[in-house]
């Protein structure tokens, strides 16, 4: 067995309607004035917001709590600047981030920005780590697809020059999550999807990732299998209480698999796309996944038939069959299986064939030559 290390340095609260309890017993921890960065309207809407302000303002050494609510579904790098000025005015303390991914990575961006005198494209073009001079963080996911509370990046778009892409380093693990599932039961079925989608990719990619390590490869067939079972559940009853813990639960420990095992190229071929179309990134996920597999299948054979089995209980003969039976699992959950039906036009494809970036090595398939634009042109 080879060696390897684990880091799971936050500490979680994982339960059904615990959010107050776990907050007040942070009470040494949550101090001084605090940022609420959320998306909002309709956290407001459902009385989240209030509610969380509301415990805040009774906690014995909180001075103040500021709201920045102005989160986009995929968080712009112009919003993360007004949430920095925001937070460095009122002189944040501590950040809580509270909402979908899009505001747990917004959250953690502004933890950055507020805490270092560098502008924030140093270190989103210019690949700086965020050091331990950011503020500390607590994350509380309201959905269940995007392991932000537990993992160390901040994925962000820069909208005016349509680039996505992240700022990453251990000091963005947040300090706390509180993963209280009640919060996902008001999510509609749209969001619930993709967001599931987004769980059930993090667990392929980090099981096929050349940095995966046995703990890890554990934890991806445990949500491979949680996702077969659940999220087509929710599909059917948005109201499935059990379902809705199952599918936090899997979000929550698939952080913990992209902090050490990270992800393969599903993930980094649909940065571009969320950039340059404004697409959900489970959206984005879906219409790549099932050829992905395709062009995977050759190297991570017996792995990739495991994934179809535990998803579908299915013993899988091939490249063929396991890329039909992975569209008729997005098909069924209402979820596109080509870039095409996202969007994406041809010419779109020329042009971000030469803007993936960062580490592909992770993927197998990343050996292939031209794997990028294949993917892209089939997917199309």
């Amino acid at each position: 067995m080879k060696a390897y290390r684990l880091n799971i340095p936050t500490k979680i609260y994982f339960g059904r309607n615990i959010l107050e309890e776990a907050l007040k017993e942070q009470q040494e921890f949550v101090r001084g004035t605090v940022l609420i960065v959320t998306s909002g309207r309709s956290l407001i809407r459902l009385g989240y917001l209030n509610g969380i302000q509301s415990i805040l303002q009774g906690m014995m050494h909180v001075k103040k709590v500021v709201v920045f609510s102005e989160v986009s579904a995929n968080p712009r790098l112009s919003e993360v600047k007004i949430g920095i000025n925001i937070g460095k005015k009122a002189h944040a303390d501590i950040i809580i981030g509270l909402g979908g991914g899009s505001a747990l990575d917004a959250a953690k961006a502004i933890a950055a920005g507020i805490g270092h005198d560098e502008n924030i494209e140093d270190f989103f073009y210019g690949h700086k780590e965020a050091t331990e001079k950011t503020l500390p963080i607590v994350a509380i996911p309201t959905t269940a697809g995007t392991g932000s509370e537990l993992s160390k990046a901040a994925i962000l778009t820069d909208d005016k020059r349509k680039v996505k892409g992240g700022i990453r380093g251990a000091a963005l693990y947040p300090a706390i999550a509180i993963v209280d599932s009640a919060f996902t039961e008001t999510v509609p079925k749209k969001i619930t999807m993709e967001t599931g989608f987004d769980v059930l990719a993090h667990a392929v990619e980090s099981y096929i990732s050349k940095a995966s390590t046995p703990y890890t490869e554990m934890q991806s067939e445990y949500v491979i299998h949680t996702v077969g079972t659940y999220l087509p559940r929710l599909a059917l009853n948005l109201g499935d209480i059990e379902a809705r813990e199952k599918m936090s639960f899997a979000s929550m420990i698939m952080g913990i698999n992209l902090g050490n095992a990270s992800t393969c190229l599903p993930h980094r071929l649909q940065y571009p796309i969320g950039a340059h179309t404004d697409t959900s990134h489970g959206l984005g996920l879906a219409a790549l996944f099932s050829t992905w597999m395709t062009y995977e299948y050759k190297y991570s054979r017996d792995k990739l038939n495991k994934v179809i089995k535990l998803l579908k209980n299915v013993d899988c003969r091939g490249y063929v069959e396991a890329m039909e039976l992975m569209s008729e699992f997005i098909r069924s959950l209402g979820l596109p299986v080509s870039l095409r039906e996202i969007g994406v036009t041809e010419s779109l494809i020329d042009r971000i064939v030469n803007e993936v970036t960062g580490n592909i090595q992770n993927d197998p398939a990343a050996q292939e030559k031209d794997i990028i634009d294949k993917i892209y042109r089939t997917a199309f």
